[in-house]
């Protein structure tokens, strides 16, 4: 596989490492743990185990192999996340594809915090919606689920723009990729609370410490 800027980099399709138990953990928890007071981010949060989190983390963030996840739109546009793992310098950068364009744009990268340009929910949204269909021929993760989740570092949001709707997209996500919907209620609230920065519980699910 080939981007440019990353002639150096062995890079390598990643998109059936989704599936893989362990995955959204690795990818997932140093969002939760942004947040004012956040909670260490545990397996359990996803529905994982610690030891599949360990041995994927070794695939994922692997030196002489770097994932690639291809997130192409129908429109022609698109995100690729790359795994930059470089020794003493590893990320996970983010790259914009513009329509018509056959060289992909840095957007961003994450390393322990966003840096760059980030989206916006309803960017977001959009992207993780429209999926490229088969006819396309475009390789990538198609699933919306799956794409809302892998575009969810991106987004740029504070206590006071959180949607409505965001809440419930996010706790709908998690249930699609394999987290049971009890849990995933809670760590959506770990997840806003990371992004918005400070703690954040979401009114109509009643309070957390109800039962």
């Amino acid at each position: 596989m080939l981007i440019e800027g990353y002639d150096d980099g062995p890079l390598d399709a990643g998109e059936s490492l989704l599936a893989r138990p362990g995955f959204w953990s690795n990818y997932l928890s140093e969002i939760c743990a942004g947040g004012a007071n956040a909670e260490s981010p545990v397996p359990e949060w996803f529905g994982e185990d610690g030891a599949d989190v360990d041995a994927l983390s070794e695939i994922l963030f692997d030196p002489e192999r770097w994932p690639v996840l291809r997130v192409p739109s129908a429109d022609g546009s698109g995100v690729v996340v790359v795994f930059r793992n470089l020794v003493g310098d590893c990320g996970i950068d983010f790259l914009l594809i513009h329509p018509g364009q056959s060289h992909a744009q840095q957007l961003a990268s994450w390393e322990g915090e966003l840096s760059g340009t980030g989206l916006a929910w309803r960017e977001l949204v959009r992207i993780a919606e429209n999926p490229a269909s088969e006819a396309d021929g475009v390789d990538g993760v198609d699933e919306p689920a799956a794409r809302l989740l892998l575009l969810l570092p991106l987004l740029i949001l504070n206590d006071l723009e959180v949607p409505e709707e965001a809440s419930a997209r996010l706790s709908a996500a998690l249930t699609a990729v394999g987290v049971a919907q009890d849990i995933a209620l809670s760590t959506t609230e770990h997840l806003l609370t990371g992004l918005t920065g400070r703690p954040w519980h979401d009114p109509a699910w009643g309070s957390p410490l109800s039962s």
